[in-house]
């Protein structure tokens, strides 16, 4: 395939989003509004504030709700009420995707006119039949990839939209999980940006928003470590250069396990019902990656104080290795 060739306009955003990351540190936190924070995403929350604070830097706070089946009423509302409970707080008005749809469209555009995508008519049962096997989802096997490129409605339905990844092995900058490597071809696939009904995809949204945004640092959870696959790989198609990953373990118990559904879902309202106050709930969630001991009461600005002058990075770095070898 040639080089993608992006319009003035384009160039221009991601020339300031360029110019953003080259100030410092700039991190993020990207709930999407489908409920309350549960556990998992408050650890993250405070982790993300804490290294964005720490090194001095800014940290967004980017609502991913593109995908407006799966909101809620009221989730971002929530969202935010229990960020500022716990005083984490972000820089510059929040962020939302939906707001943003016409630049996602625009490199959508791009890419299909300049060959990157392809129509693909799969369905979802017959993808599902060939991944069965497998027990996860596999990868796209390219049935139609190789077909002649017809976008209009057939059978009723319009196509996915898939991204023509280039062969060869996909690189990052991983803090603190398995070295930042997937091979393209036969870990990531050619994944959709655009769904059949007409819904932009996680992946595009993520990697313009991280160019746009100026994203130097994410921090997020394991479970999201081979989605930064495509994402990094868009990142690069698009001229720009990946943030640096940080993936935190997911939370387990005191013997090593990982929380059962219900406790992981666990969010401040519950907690509360529990009789912790933020202070509690701070510093539940510190403890929880052994930043402080267990049943310390302390605020986020205290918590950072603490970790003033220490190497964070490093001892969140041992804390994974230890929960990988779990």
């Amino acid at each position: 395939m040639p080089a993608l060739v992006l319009p003035s306009h384009l160039q221009r955003q991601l020339q300031a989003g360029a110019a953003l990351a080259a100030r410092g540190y700039r991190g993020r936190f990207a709930p999407s509004p489908t409920g309350p924070l549960h556990r998992g995403n408050l650890r993250t929350a405070l982790l993300a504030w804490l290294l964005a604070r720490r090194a001095g830097g800014e940290l967004l706070l980017r609502i991913d709700d593109l995908d407006t089946p799966r909101n809620r009423p009221g989730a971002e509302a929530s969202i935010l009420a229990d960020l500022r409970w716990l005083q984490l707080d972000w820089d510059g008005p929040p962020l939302r995707q939906s707001e943003r749809r016409g630049l996602y469209g625009s490199v959508l555009s791009v890419l299909r006119r300049q060959g990157w995508l392809y129509p693909c008519r799969c369905s979802r049962r017959l993808l599902a039949d060939v991944s069965a096997p497998h027990g996860r989802a596999s990868i796209y096997p390219g049935f139609c990839r190789g077909l002649p490129t017809r976008w209009g409605v057939e059978q009723g339905r319009l196509p996915s939209w898939r991204w023509r990844l280039p062969p060869g092995p996909i690189r990052w900058q991983e803090q603190l999980a398995a070295p930042g490597q997937l091979d393209g071809a036969s870990a990531v696939g050619d994944v959709v940006l655009r769904r059949a009904d007409g819904f932009l995809a996680y992946h595009l949204a993520t990697a313009v928003d991280e160019l746009v945004c100026g994203i130097t640092d994410v921090v997020r959870g394991l479970d999201l470590w081979e989605a930064t696959g495509p994402q990094v790989a868009l990142i690069t198609l698009l001229g720009g250069v990946p943030p640096s990953y940080s993936h935190v373990p997911l939370w387990c118990d005191p013997q090593g396990q990982r929380l059962s559904k219900r406790q992981a879902s666990e969010g401040l309202e519950a907690l509360r019902q529990r009789g912790l106050d933020a202070a509690g709930v701070v510093g539940l969630l510190a403890a929880s990656a052994d930043l402080v001991p267990v049943g310390s009461r302390l605020s986020a600005a205290e918590l950072l104080q603490e970790w003033r002058g220490r190497d964070l990075l490093a001892h969140l770095r041992q804390q994974a290795a230890f929960a990988a070898q779990a």
